[in-house]
């Protein structure tokens, strides 16, 4: 078997996504809706994963940071306050011909790339999906969806505040769906208009800043490691001046080295008090907490991990995703396709797949597939496949991802033992029913720490 390094395109990777029931294109029957996508049976799987590793890491784990979870649609003075009205905007350009937009700092050519018309003046455009409350659509009861989940937490520091009874440094979490009306969209599912984000914003004493910002850098890089993406293929990224928003002191990113190039997962900003401060001033409400030490009132400063979870899916596809050379049963060459997923965020974790269709076999698959399915041991998600053939079954599951298949054939009904089958390496071990469980367990666990 040879194993060369595959540059995986986008088209193979979204018709992957496809085929296997990760990410659907959405409204696909009419046509679909341009960069909006529907995630299918083992997406949202994929996607349940993540965002409960993400919980467990930024908030269960940790003995200071707290949930929240905020409305998509808030009062529009939130967004005058925050500066999103007037500062979340990009530069934009028309054809004259075609009417196609472009971000003008993203253009190389003078002309559209679509029809080869000539180019409007550069204006700026607010990237805020704009929505109305009540039957009437006029700018009384105008708003907007949420570009960021962040404001939430913001106007929510005191409630939090109040109710946990204690002074920063502590933190508050929420996941949640985000929208922003981009220009541009593209690369599959990594720009989109309407995405999910998994965000912290921790609240520390204005001196304390510096040494926590650094702090949820590493923690943050440390945990895309956990999931299984490679060190080689990720890098850390400070903000020029030019770039920080208008909210930021400092801003690092965690960048992926996508097939296009390098590409943010995540973003660590310090946005300092900005937030509180101006929420504090325009509400009349003290957004500020006692500071024993300094005998004083304090707005506290603000470290902000942000997690693009779509993102962070399309990174493990792509680094999962591997194409390679094998030889058959048959003394053929194939192309096997598979998702190296690591067993930790995999959608399916065992396969268990009868031999035949034949009754005998059926009876014993199942009752082995429920045992695992139901199992406190192992409590992973467990497939049961008996259609086509053998092979075809195991190439089915290399291409979702699944670790480990459990194949029950004829010689199970007498010597009561089962095969397992290891994706990556394909190789086949016999293995005692009765052992089956704790043998699960423990080739889940040292795959993971691979």
């Amino acid at each position: 078997m040879t194993s060369p390094n595959h540059q995986i395109d986008l088209e193979e990777l979204a018709s992957l996504a496809k085929r296997r029931g990760f990410v659907f294109q959405s409204s696909e029957i009419y046509g679909g809706l341009a960069s909006t996508w529907d995630y299918g049976p083992l997406g949202i799987e994929l996607k349940r994963k993540i965002k409960e590793l993400w919980w467990n890491q930024f908030v269960i784990k940790q003995e200071n940071i707290f949930g929240l979870d905020s409305s998509i649609i808030m009062h529009p003075k939130v967004w005058d306050v925050s500066g999103h009205t007037s500062n979340f905007s990009d530069p934009l350009v028309e054809c004259k011909k075609c009417n196609h937009r472009y971000r003008s700092d993203q253009m190389t050519e003078s002309t559209c790339s679509n029809c080869g018309g000539e180019l409007g003046e550069s204006r700026l455009f607010n990237l805020m999906f704009k929505t109305f409350l009540g039957p009437v659509e006029d700018n009384t009861n105008a708003t907007y969806l949420r570009p960021e989940t962040a404001q939430g937490i913001f106007v929510n520091f005191l409630n939090v505040k109040n109710t946990i009874n204690r002074n920063p440094p502590f933190g508050i979490a929420q996941t949640g769906k985000s929208f922003r009306n981009e220009i541009t969209t593209g690369n599959f599912i990594f720009r989109t208009r309407e995405f999910e984000m998994m965000e912290m914003e921790f609240f520390v004493p204005p001196d304390e800043d510096e040494k926590w910002h650094e702090y949820w850098i590493n923690h943050s890089f440390d945990w895309y490691l956990n999931l299984g993406l490679s060190k080689n293929r990720l890098r850390i990224r400070e903000h020029d001046q030019t770039e920080l928003a208008h909210y930021s002191k400092a801003t690092h990113d965690i960048e992926y080295l996508f097939p296009w190039g390098w590409g943010e997962i995540a973003g660590i900003a310090n946005r300092t008090n900005y937030d509180l401060t101006a929420h504090s001033d325009q509400s009349g409400k003290d957004l500020s907490y006692f500071d024993e030490t300094l005998k004083q009132h304090v707005i506290p400063y603000v470290i902000e991990p942000s997690f693009g979870l779509d993102r962070v899916i399309m990174a493990l596809l792509i680094e999962a995703y591997k194409e390679e050379t094998v030889v058959s049963s048959k003394g053929k060459e194939e192309t096997r396709t598979s998702l190296k997923l690591s067993p930790v965020v995999a959608p399916v974790q065992v396969a268990v797949l009868p031999l035949s269709k034949k009754d005998v076999l059926s009876e014993l698959a199942r009752e082995i597939y429920k045992n695992l399915k139901f199992s406190e041991l192992i409590k992973p998600l467990v497939y049961y496949d008996e259609t086509q053939s053998i092979g075809r079954r195991y190439r089915r599951q290399d291409e979702i991802g699944t670790p480990l298949c459990v194949t029950v054939d004829f010689e199970s009904l007498d010597d009561k033992a089962v095969t397992i089958r290891e994706r990556d390496s394909m190789n086949q071990t016999r293995i005692p029913i009765n052992d089956l469980e704790n043998e699960i367990v423990a080739r889940l666990s040292h795959k993971a720490q691979d």
